[in-house]
């Protein structure tokens, strides 16, 4: 009985507080400097076929795949219907263009899958669930809730421990024909969040495709520069058919670069100067599977000429939007500098807080004090180590703390409503009356626990 009353107040306050979530879901948009975590590689996911040029137009999702996070509780809570395959994030939007044709498709068939995650930064983690589309789904309409079968067909318990670099999960997929959507949910233990990735599957009677296929041949470097190296490779062949090529670097091999099947030579930028890179390429296919890896090639990049030429000073410093009382975002326009620039320094007062790469002109600073003055500049930095002048200075104050009440059971809440309960400070998301057992820490659907 108690169940039944938590789902009828839950389905009646989702639709009073949709714009509330979704709100809440954008703001994860201009938080992705820090929220870039994980993504499906295996069957690969709509994001990385994106990244990986077998879908296009698709928009920034190509430089960032692992970054749909949104609000969890899903299908109670979480994105909005048809916002699902983008976790609701606004930048992401072009993920839910929904058609028959639109994405490209992984070849599947039912039974016995394995599903391969790659994690780019881990967290502790109650469970990652797998739903698929119901039988009769239109894929010529938005994804919604009424088009997936809500009771997931693959549940696997994180146990509240942070997942390797890549963890793989066996699972057993029900019948299905022709083109369907498998969504796949990695559900946070310690925030409020989760990641969201829509897998685009066409099924058929044959076996899926688990052939790799095979290593790319003859991998050499040419026109060697400073920052700059061009590699050629041999071709690789696939029981169905190559999908691309990606190339790595590092003794513990990271992509760097990405080319569809037809290019058999790509030109690197942006390698680090007069450093050795270990360089390899690997082919995969549509069903996600990677090759053997290429023989190694050596490149060792020209040193950088002295360079005692310090960058512009980054200009434009603000706060975007509205400072917290704990955190705030700052934003400025990028420096200019002949060698590029390295990264930028952000300081409060004369202490430097916090680094970020040259490709980033914004920073989420957290760990404030409420209703505390602070001063912010930032200097950039070539990779000479030039440093530049400071940028202009912004003052701001933060808000004040929020105050928050002791939570309590049979005590209404509106949305917005800030408790305490067990020492941590918690937000509610849907106007409800609350039960015993509907404590904060147990209903992330009802509550986000507050920084």
């Amino acid at each position: 009985m108690k169940a039944q009353r938590m789902d009828m107040n839950l389905k009646a306050s989702i639709i009073a507080c949709g714009s509330l979530l979704f709100a809440i879901a954008l703001s994860f948009l201009f938080a992705q400097s820090a929220s870039a975590h994980g993504y499906v590689d295996s069957p690969a996911s709509r994001a990385i076929q994106c990244k990986n040029g077998l879908n296009t137009n698709c928009g920034p999702i190509i430089y960032e795949p692992q970054s749909l996070e949104g609000l969890k509780g899903f299908p109670a809570a979480g994105p909005a219907d048809g916002k699902i395959a983008s976790a609701g994030l606004a930048g992401f939007s072009a993920l839910d263009e929904q058609s028959a044709t639109r994405w490209n498709k992984v070849n599947m068939s039912s039974g016995p899958n394995t599903f391969t995650w790659k994690f780019t930064a881990r967290h502790a983690t109650t469970s990652y669930r797998y739903f698929i589309t119901k039988e009769n789904w239109n894929p010529n309409a938005p994804l919604t809730r009424d088009q997936l079968n809500l009771t997931p067909f693959c549940t696997i318990n994180g146990n509240g421990q942070q997942p390797p670099a890549t963890l793989s999960h066996s699972c057993n997929v029900p019948a299905r024909t022709g083109y369907h959507i498998i969504l796949a949910v990695w559900d946070i233990a310690d925030t409020g969040n989760a990641w969201y990735n829509a897998i685009d599957v066409q099924f058929g009677n044959g076996p899926a495709d688990n052939v790799a296929p095979t290593a790319p041949s003859g991998l050499n470097a040419t026109a060697v520069g400073t920052t700059t190296a061009t590699l050629n490779w041999g071709a690789s062949s696939d029981n169905i058919a190559v999908a691309g090529y990606e190339v790595y670097a590092g003794s513990n091999p990271t992509t760097i670069v990405t080319v569809p099947a037809n290019q058999l030579s790509v030109n690197l930028t942006n390698l680090a100067a007069g450093t050795t890179h270990a360089l390899s390429v690997k082919a995969y296919d549509a069903a996600g599977n990677r090759s053997p890896a290429s023989n190694v090639v050596q490149v060792t990049t020209d040193p950088l000429p002295v360079d005692n030429t310090p960058p512009t000073a980054p200009s434009g410093l603000h706060v975007m939007g509205t400072a917290g009382s704990n955190s705030l975002t700052l934003m400025w326009s990028a420096s200019s500098d002949e060698s590029g620039i390295a990264g930028y320094r952000i300081y409060s007062g004369s202490t430097l807080i916090a680094t970020v790469a040259g490709s980033s002109t914004e920073k989420l600073v957290t760990g404030l004090t409420p209703s505390t003055s602070y001063t912010f500049t930032v200097v950039a930095f070539d990779p000479s180590n030039n440093a530049s002048a400071a940028s202009n200075a912004v003052t701001v104050t933060t808000a004040q703390a929020p105050s928050a009440t002791p939570w309590a059971a049979n005590t209404a809440y509106a949305a917005g409503a800030l408790v305490s309960y067990n020492g941590a400070v918690y937000k509610c998301l849907q106007a409800h009356t609350s039960l015993a057992g509907w404590e904060p820490s147990n209903v992330p659907a009802l509550w986000q626990l507050q920084p």
